[in-house]
């Protein structure tokens, strides 16, 4: 596997990292035996970066990832992100409870982690939502600290505003910033991918899938477990899936063309994007992981790439890719 260097600061990482969430949270269906071989053989196809975070499951995650990793601690980084409230009482997303950076917070979260995940240091710890009753200069001051605890070794941002990033980054160097980029999440082009190149600050996409949809396989809810996060967002109801669907299909011509999955052609559209680009699709399943670390090898020419961004104008995406009530927690 080819490698990426996230910030400044020398945090290198395969080109391809993986997204742990769906493993313990969000999809429904969860199978830790199934987990457990999937990391495993991410480690053997060369995959060194796995993104967890304190709220996926709730904890459970964290716990799968670092337990699972133990035997393999020095070859791999391990990102995990604090930032909610987290209910004692009901279930999953459930438990989400609103946002939380105060700097106590920020402390008491980063404990529970770090026994968590089993380690003496975090890689990379990212807020995982902006808190806009809390100072991002308060917060990331508290993160800074922990840096130099020697508890945390680098420091990210997720879902926020350029703005916000640059202020972040005057007070300790953000090496990434994590939020939804895709071929049909593309808003982050305007303002924080810019901002990214212009500070040197990684940027790691999650969902480069589209929560599946990317791939092509999945034309409609139906065959979902009764808790999947997706039927709750707007772009995953019948009339905006039948719409997107027909977007879709240029791209799964594309693919045949090229001799790829539409995952492949995604994912390899997405690493051509910028060097400081470290996509983290989230995989269960090994056949599905080996189809998205075979796309790391795939190089595109300039007219394929315009090919694969005009088959999927974002102007006519149909549906927002969260609820009303979880935008709100986008730093714009």
């Amino acid at each position: 596997m080819k490698t990426r260097t996230l910030g400044r600061n020398g945090l290198q990482v395969s080109a391809l990292g993986l997204g742990c969430m769906g493993m313990s949270f969000g999809y429904g269906g969860a199978d830790d035996a199934q987990s457990v071989r999937t990391l495993q053989r991410a480690v053997e196809l060369g995959v060194t970066h796995f993104d967890t975070a304190e709220v996926y499951g709730p904890y459970t995650n964290e716990e799968l990832v670092g337990r699972t990793l133990k035997a393999v601690r020095a070859r791999v980084t391990i990102a995990t992100k604090f930032g909610f409230k987290i209910s004692p009482h009901g279930e999953g997303r459930a438990r989400m409870a609103g946002v939380d950076s105060r700097p106590e917070h920020v402390r008491t979260a980063v404990e529970g982690s770090l026994k968590r995940l089993g380690v003496e240091t975090i890689d990379l710890l990212y807020q995982h939502r902006v808190d806009p009753q809390v100072a991002i200069e308060d917060t990331v001051g508290a993160m800074a600290e922990l840096v130099r605890a020697g508890k945390v070794r680098h420091l990210g941002l997720s879902e926020v505003s350029a703005a916000t990033l640059r202020r972040a980054h005057a007070v300790h160097p953000i090496a990434a910033v994590q939020s939804e980029y895709s071929l049909w999440s593309r808003d982050q082009e305007n303002e924080v991918l810019p901002a990214c190149v212009e500070l040197g600050v990684g940027f790691v996409p999650y969902s480069p899938l589209g929560r599946g949809f990317l791939t092509g396989k999945l034309n409609t809810t139906q065959g979902l477990a009764a808790d999947d996060y997706r039927r709750t967002l707007p772009r995953f109801q019948d009339q905006a899936m039948q719409s997107n669907r027909i977007l879709l299909e240029a791209l799964v011509t594309l693919a045949d063309r090229r001799g790829c999955t539409p995952a492949q052609l995604a994912l390899a559209w997405l690493l051509a994007q910028g060097e400081q680009i470290v996509p983290i699709p989230g995989v269960r399943q090994i056949r599905h992981l080996e189809e998205n670390v075979a796309a790391a090898d795939i190089v595109l020419r300039p007219d394929e790439l315009a090919a694969i961004r005009a088959a999927l104008p974002d102007e006519k995406i149909v549906g927002q890719r969260y609820s009303a009530e979880e935008l709100e927690m986008i730093n714009l």
